[in-house]
């Protein structure tokens, strides 16, 4: 794993802040991924948002951040998400300090804001190191699920596209689950929905999964194999009963898909 040490200045890092509860947050004119998109937001409470802002100004120092190396060359948090959504929230006017707006301070203590330096460590190595990485650097503050962990690692143009149908709200996977019924427990913006599909199709080895298919255009394979599961259940298990909500579909679709299944026997057997 290499990791070097960066100074870099609020006003070059919060440049291009955009936040989107469903975009995600982007910043450093478009190149660092603050909270990917569809991931659940952390929020700060008011009173460590504003010590954020306390501690920079009063030229106090700041935790250290940690910036993975994206293959595309672009970069994307580690640790220190929240620290630096509460600086571009404040940059950007979104809430005030002491009764006063960024906008409402002088040009001389705008400027000691903005000239602030934070100090900020560049990651990068395999995939196996980041993960290792992430995990240890996960162990404070607002914890990531696994899942989310893994989605940090893995990115590119598949786990976008698979984002987009586990990983929003009221996406296609939780649409398809929930009518009937729900068949998968969680929250698709949590990544429960993405972490349970992953599961079932490679018996439990995500991470195998993810690393194959990381550079794939599209989650096709993984979105059909979903769809088949779906449809099975709803075939062989016509009578929904709540407890359908916690069970490995994929274990069982994997063993019996091929199977011709008596529907009235299992139905008899299950109210046994």
């Amino acid at each position: 794993m290499k990791i070097d040490l960066h100074k870099i200045k609020i006003r070059k890092v919060i440049a291009g802040y955009k936040d989107s509860a469903e975009e995600g947050v982007e910043a450093y004119d478009g190149k660092l991924d603050i909270r990917p998109k569809y991931q659940r937001e952390f929020v700060y409470k008011e009173k460590q948002r504003n010590a954020v802002i306390e501690t920079i100004k009063n030229s106090f120092p700041l935790n250290v951040m940690y910036w993975m190396i994206r293959d595309d060359g672009g970069y994307e948090v580690l640790d220190g998400q929240q620290r630096t959504i509460s600086i571009g929230q404040y940059v950007n006017g979104d809430f005030s300090l002491s009764d006063r707006f960024f906008h409402n301070l002088t040009k001389e203590e705008q400027d000691k804001i903005l000239d602030y330096e934070l100090m900020i460590y560049f990651c990068e190595g395999t995939d196996k190191e980041r993960l290792d990485w992430f995990r240890i650097i996960n162990i404070a503050g607002e914890k990531l699920t696994d899942q989310e962990i893994r989605n940090a690692v893995y990115t590119g143009s598949w786990l976008s596209d698979a984002k987009i149908k586990f990983s929003k709200s009221n996406c296609a996977a939780y649409l398809l689950a929930n009518d009937g019924g729900s068949l998968v427990s969680g929250s698709p913006i949590r990544q429960d929905y993405l972490e349970t599909a992953l599961s079932w199709i490679n018996d439990g080895r995500i991470e195998d999964y993810m690393a194959k298919h990381q550079h794939d255009k599209k989650a096709d394979e993984l979105w059909d194999y979903f769809q088949d599961v779906i449809a099975w259940v709803r075939k062989t298990f016509p009578n929904y009963r709540k407890e359908m909500a916690s069970v490995n579909w994929g274990e069982l679709y994997n063993q019996f898909k091929k199977e011709k299944l008596n529907t009235a026997k299992l139905e008899t057997e299950i109210k046994e």
